[in-house]
């Protein structure tokens, strides 16, 4: 049986989050804060990515303690690879560690508005304790 998360101007459309027995599947989540916000450097997009991610998370009684894996799009991976120390610093920060889940980096040409930088996708697992 699914429990799905549907919030969000895409409510209709897709579900923010889909669980199945242990296994939490999160939708994308973007560099756009709850007023509509877009940052303009991808490591600050990156934050709110993880704002958002953390948001979903909560629905679910979890952390990111609980991601097991990440995917980033991103639009200019030679942007995000100039700034990769900043950028992993500032991740490092977010997690409160250094995260302990696989990660693929993937380069697209665009994402769902042109100022979008990236977007991250994560799988979570979910003990039963």
């Amino acid at each position: 049986m699914k429990k799905l998360l549907r919030v969000g101007p895409y409510a209709d459309f897709f579900s923010q989050g889909v669980q199945v027995d242990n296994v939490l599947t999160l939708a994308g989540q973007i560099g756009i804060d709850s007023d509509g916000n877009i940052p303009e450097s991808i490591k600050d997009q990156m934050a709110v990515c993880y704002a958002n991610i953390k948001e979903v998370l909560h629905h679910y009684d979890a952390t990111l303690d609980n991601i097991i894996d990440e995917t980033w799009f991103v639009t200019d991976v030679n942007e995000c690879m100039e700034n990769v120390e900043d950028i992993f610093a500032e991740r490092e920060k977010i997690y409160g560690c250094k995260p302990e889940v696989s990660q693929t980096l993937v380069g697209i040409t665009a994402l769902v508005q042109p100022e979008l930088k990236i977007e991250i996708k994560c799988i979570a697992y979910l003990s039963d304790e």
